[in-house]
């Protein structure tokens, strides 16, 4: 048939060696024949969504710790190492079941203070410093699971917003007391009870604070609300540098009924506040059994809490410093407290 001078449409020429060819005819349609769809990310294993489902699963498998790592030879490293994760960006911890401790120090004083860890995790190719090495230690002679990890998996263990250095523990959710068994105990074995009441203090880091000055000037435990405070997280153990595991923190479902029971039975309710009516040095009631109350910095105590305080103490400072830190305000406190106290025995 003669050509009626068209143009042949665009695309459907196809130049060769041996000159223009006209469409393909369906030269390639049997090369085509017999292939599958393409796999999901996730499910190709060189895929970095194929390797992070990958790490996953294995870390699943061992069970938070069932797969224990060899420390023969003395490095301490598992000789079954999970896959490596993608490098991308960071992701929070996606469970609220477990906390995880981090940091080289955090890990060190926690493994010291004997807290009920169930697994160890070490970056692969860590550097070797006197606290890892104690650390890894402590942990063999527990005979607690030491798993080594790819970096960016211990990322995501640790959370986006963590510094572990190489290093992070997992604790099971901590157990909390019950406010008035806390306080039978103390009075069981005769102590002169000292607790610390925290009343809308939401950083944690505050929380970790307050519990290492509870230890330190001879409190006998925390109290937190159930309701629109902190909890003892990871980054509140971190800061109490193993005190949590020693000092007891109890949940109270209604702060004001808790201190009002506490004042029931002959507990002195102090709250801290700048405006309050009695001064912190020479503190009269030093003596006495105490709980006392530390409010947020921003909105300080609330009205109930203030009304069921026996006395609002504030603590002198200079007229350019607006307030102290809520821990900060806490461990003063507690030092002046001790102090009168150990005077009284003179």
């Amino acid at each position: 048939m003669k050509s009626n001078g068209a143009k042949p449409r665009a695309g459907a020429v196809r130049k060769g060696r041996k000159g223009p060819q006209v469409g393909s005819g369906g030269q390639g349609r049997q090369a085509l024949e017999g292939k599958k769809p393409t796999p999901k990310a996730e499910d190709r294993p060189y895929h970095p969504a194929g390797k992070r489902k990958a790490a996953a699963e294995r870390l699943s498998a061992a069970g938070g710790g069932k797969r224990a790592a060899s420390t023969g030879g003395g490095s301490g490293r598992s000789d079954q190492r999970p896959a490596s994760a993608s490098g991308g960006a960071r992701r929070p911890k996606q469970s609220d079941d477990i906390e995880v401790v981090t940091g080289r120090n955090s890990v060190l004083e926690a493994l010291r203070a004997k807290i009920p860890a169930t697994a160890l995790y070490v970056a692969t190719r860590i550097e070797y410093d006197d606290r890892v090495k104690e650390v890894m230690n402590i942990a063999t002679k527990r005979g607690l699971p030491i798993l080594e990890v790819m970096r960016p998996e211990l990322d995501r263990l640790a959370g986006f917003d963590s510094v572990h250095q190489g290093l992070a523990l997992k604790v099971p959710p901590y157990e909390y007391a019950h406010p008035g068994e806390l306080l039978d105990k103390i009075i069981s074995r005769g102590q002169k009870p000292l607790l610390v009441a925290l009343d809308g203090i939401t950083d944690p880091r505050n929380l970790g604070a307050i519990i290492r000055s509870v230890a330190a000037f001879g409190g006998q435990g925390v109290i937190v609300p159930q309701r629109r405070s902190v909890g003892l997280t990871a980054s509140a153990w971190k800061t109490s540098a193993g005190a949590a595991a020693r000092t007891p923190v109890a949940m109270a479902a209604n702060l004001t009924q808790t201190l009002k029971s506490f004042k029931e039975r002959g507990v002195f309710v102090l709250g801290l506040d700048g405006e309050g009516d009695v001064d912190l040095p020479g503190l009269s009631w030093a003596t006495e059994p105490l709980v006392v109350v530390v409010g947020s910095e921003g909105k300080g105590l609330s009205r109930l809490v203030t009304e069921t305080c026996d006395a609002v103490v504030s603590i002198p400072i200079s007229a350019s410093t607006e307030s102290l830190n809520a821990g900060i305000a806490a461990s003063v406190t507690l030092y002046e407290i001790q102090k009168l106290r150990a005077a009284a025995k003179r």
